[in-house]
């Protein structure tokens, strides 16, 4: 599936206000309702375990974490150019492990 970076429009330096959006088709394809965390291993990387909140299972299928903006924010990939975020290539590896790298 494909995802890419997100923000809450404030994001910080300390990685706040960070994430991965996925749509809302692949979230329903991919992942299972009760589902309540995934753990993302970030292309060279750590791996994040990111609690997935109500509003995750509504409409904001995005995967939030300081952890993933610091990552994005030391892979120089953000802060992006308005409208172009970085894009990903997530592979579900099992159920709730997600491996994350670069689109291109």
């Amino acid at each position: 599936m494909r995802g890419r970076a997100w923000s809450n429009g404030s994001p910080s330096p300390s990685g706040a206000g960070y994430g991965i959006v996925i749509s809302t088709s692949d979230r329903d394809r991919y992942f299972s309702r009760g589902l309540r965390a995934v753990t993302l291993m970030l292309e060279n990387g750590p791996t994040v375990t990111v609690s997935l909140s109500d509003s995750f299972w509504r409409r904001c299928s995005e995967f939030r974490s300081a952890e993933i903006g610091r990552w994005l924010i030391d892979r120089g990939l953000a802060p992006w150019p308005k409208g172009k975020p970085p894009r990903f290539e997530l592979e579900v590896v099992e159920p709730g492990l997600v491996h994350v790298r670069s689109a291109g």
